[in-house]
């Protein structure tokens, strides 16, 4: 891939290796995600570095990291291989296929909402299009919104907090956060008529890092940041410890409440309802096969949702 030569089969086949490196967070991670022992990854990597010019990472006893450069190809690759993925869903789509890749973004926590009924619209979209590949990342809200932007995600199910005009939204489900403590807090033995909000504020507090309807609530409760997490289940690390507060949904923290580990404070106030929805891209027009798994999100939870 020198200046001078164009992109060839072979150069999209290592890029795709190191976009999968990069996304696992190491070569040692993307064993499992290429199904190709450590060896022949490191070998393909530094095919990648040749072919280019280039040293795109430092690897070895210090862990993985991205040089400058390997940043900017990483960026440039992910583009690439976005364009090249919806080139082929076209191109089927002109043969009336539905073949190709489909990338989906899901918040984390989505399992365990009795609310959402992903799974079954991954089961209705597998029986409509069979040989469609399908790529499924946990992502927060702000990296969600940025993939479909770019087009590296085709549709993202994330709580609607902020709306862009790039983007349509279309609602499906519902879920309850409450405020949570842990075994040791100074509040969790405290009964809830007892606790005051001042001494909710002075709690050390653990939110998302991203913006989302848990970050809304807590400014609005003026609860100052002590720590953040990327995802819910750090966030549940942190509360678990007993030195932090922090929002939580009900189905996923209720298993730790039953084993005593977890609290909810104050759920007459404490608590928000966050609206999760499909996001698409406006523009251009969605191709055939995002469609149909949008359509298939819809009508599961048209069919079996509960918010």
């Amino acid at each position: 891939m020198r200046q001078t030569r164009p992109v060839q089969q072979a150069d999209l086949r290592l890029l795709r290796v190191f976009q999968t490196i990069v996304q696992s967070g190491g070569i040692s991670a993307a064993e499992i995600a290429l199904d190709v022992g450590r060896s022949t990854i490191s070998r393909q990597l530094s095919d990648l570095e040749l072919r280019l010019g280039m040293k795109l990472c430092d690897r070895g006893p210090g862990g993985f990291a991205l040089t400058e450069e390997g940043n900017q190809v990483y960026e440039a690759a992910t583009r690439l291989l976005a364009s090249v993925d919806n080139f082929a869903v076209e191109i089927n789509e002109v043969n009336n296929r539905l073949i190709g890749r489909l990338s989906i973004a899901l918040f984390d926590m989505t399992l365990t909402n009795p609310n959402s009924k992903v799974s079954d619209a991954f089961r209705r979209f597998d029986e409509a299009a069979p040989d469609v590949t399908l790529s499924l990342r946990v992502l927060g809200t702000d990296d969600a919104e940025k993939g479909l932007l770019n087009s590296e995600i085709h549709v993202a199910v994330v709580p609607a907090q902020r709306r862009s005009s790039s983007l349509d939204y279309h609602p499906l489900y519902s879920e309850d956060m409450y405020l949570y403590c842990g075994a040791g807090h100074p509040l969790f033995d405290k009964v809830d008529e007892a606790i005051s909000t001042s001494e909710v504020r002075a709690s050390h507090y653990v939110g998302l890092d991203c913006h989302s309807p848990n970050m809304a609530a807590s400014q609005k409760e003026r609860l100052a940041r002590h720590a953040q997490a990327n995802d819910q289940e750090a966030l549940a690390l942190l509360i678990q410890s007993g030195r932090y507060v922090g929002f939580l949904p009900d189905h996923f923290a209720e298993h730790y409440v039953e084993l005593g580990q977890l609290r909810r404070i104050r759920p007459d106030r404490y608590h928000y309802s966050p609206q999760f929805s499909a996001v698409v891209k406006n523009h251009p027009p969605m191709a055939r096969i995002t469609r149909v798994f949008l359509d298939c999100l819809l009508a599961a939870h048209e069919s079996g949702a509960t918010a």
